[in-house]
């Protein structure tokens, strides 16, 4: 893979992945806190998700057919935040990115459901937004099964890292969701073979 011929070829994407780690970067830096590596390492594959295959409206963001985004990786937050400040989203301003971890602010370390617009769940305990996101996907299908594909035709996106995947939650998730098959859950797993306790 030529990294030359990629920005070459793609020069908007380029900008807007860039962009996401500068903005990871500096809150991390400027809270002398947090954890950059998964906001810098799947900026590219959250930038595409967003700009090409996510529907959401930023304008309109409890429209109920929106595509879910889920973080289940929350303590890479600034990825989150990051992507709703590019996108538009009206509650994440520059200012709520430079309070990143700091009392009282909508960018806790964490992503917390309620703290602004575009947060679809509270991802703490690692695997919990998995388990959450397969909540949310086979609520979906039991809408759609009700209303039809016209009116509920939505999907549930999920980033997990390896932490997520080893957790006890997330395995009791995986299986009923093995079971059901819903075809509107989408797991990006973030497969970077390291963990905060070393390798993987």
């Amino acid at each position: 893979m030529d990294i030359s011929e990629l920005r070459a070829r793609h020069p908007d994407h380029w900008m807007r992945a860039c962009s996401l780690r500068v903005l990871a970067m500096d809150a991390v830096q400027k809270a002398n806190s947090g954890h950059p590596g998964m906001p810098m390492g799947m900026a590219d594959v959250a930038t595409v998700l967003f700009g090409r295959h996510l529907k959401f409206d930023a304008k309109a963001p409890f429209w109920p057919d929106r595509d879910r985004f889920v973080l289940s990786a929350g303590h890479g937050s600034m990825l989150l935040y990051g992507l709703l400040y590019l996108t538009g989203y009206e509650d994440m301003t520059l200012d709520e990115l430079r309070n990143f971890r700091q009392l009282g602010s909508k960018t806790a370390g964490h992503p917390e459901y309620g703290h602004a617009a575009g947060i679809e769940t509270t991802t703490g305990p690692l695997g919990q937004g998995l388990a959450n996101a397969v909540g949310m996907a086979m609520a979906e299908q039991a809408l759609q099964a009700r209303f039809g594909r016209k009116i509920v035709d939505h999907h549930t996106w999920v980033i997990a890292g390896d932490g997520c995947l080893m957790e006890g939650v997330s395995h009791e998730a995986i299986r009923p969701a093995g079971k059901q098959k819903p075809p509107n859950l989408i797991v990006f797993s973030d497969n970077n073979g390291i963990s905060i306790d070393g390798k993987v």
